[in-house]
């Protein structure tokens, strides 16, 4: 959340200071990240910083919650495109992007969020539930056109896709990237497969015909 005192905010320094704290936390790690190095590296005062925020979680967050707004393809904007498509340019751009410049800042989030309800409760609304929500409507929209089918459950299999990304950004032992982008997006199309009714009624008779000559 950020502060209300003060003077108007100039725009191109809140915008120098939310990407400079997301590439400085990406290079030197979250514990290591400061409000000073925020300030100099985005050419601010300490005190405009904090004039503006409480805090390096709250920075990250405004931050981490605008990338929806400067990336379409973390928005499910366009109806027209293959839900599956769809899937895949969401994942593509949520995967790159914590490969290259968010990781280290959700995972240094969510460390602090174990230990702290409200920030974890800040994270699920602004960050991580949007992102989740984006994901299972894109599901719900396959769904409701035939081209999905449910047989597991759609939030169930948002679970897998990010949970994916997040035991790689832990346990860093695969990258998050295009790649992954396009597997997860396989196995959700093979867990969602609609079932053919009919090529299902034809295989069973003809095994029926099979097994009575």
């Amino acid at each position: 959340m950020t502060g209300t005192r003060g003077r108007p905010r100039s725009e191109d320094a809140r915008r120098a200071i939310l990407h400079t704290a997301l590439e400085l936390c990406e290079r030197d790690g979250y514990q290591d990240l400061t409000i000073k190095a925020i300030a100099d590296g985005a050419g601010v005062g300490r005190q405009t910083v904090y004039r503006w925020w409480p805090d390096k979680a709250s920075i990250l967050i405004e931050a981490l919650i605008g990338l929806a707004d400067e990336y379409a393809a973390l928005r499910d904007s366009d109806q027209s495109v293959d839900v599956l498509v769809a899937v895949e340019r969401l994942l593509t751009a949520t995967f790159e992007l914590a490969q290259q410049v968010t990781g280290q800042a959700l995972v240094g989030l969510m460390a602090d969020a174990q230990r702290d309800r409200a920030l974890s409760e800040r994270l699920q609304d602004t960050v991580i539930g949007p992102r989740r929500a984006t994901l299972r409507a894109l599901l719900q929209r396959g769904v409701d056109a035939g081209k999905l089918t449910p047989a597991v459950p759609l939030d169930l299999v948002v679970d897998f896709v990010f949970g994916a990304m997040w035991y790689r950004l832990l346990s860093q032992h695969a990258p998050v990237n295009t790649a992954l982008a396009k597997d997860v997006t396989s196995s959700v199309a093979s867990m969602l497969a609609p079932r053919d009714l009919d090529l299902t009624e034809r295989n069973r008779s003809e095994t029926s015909c099979d097994d009575t000559r």
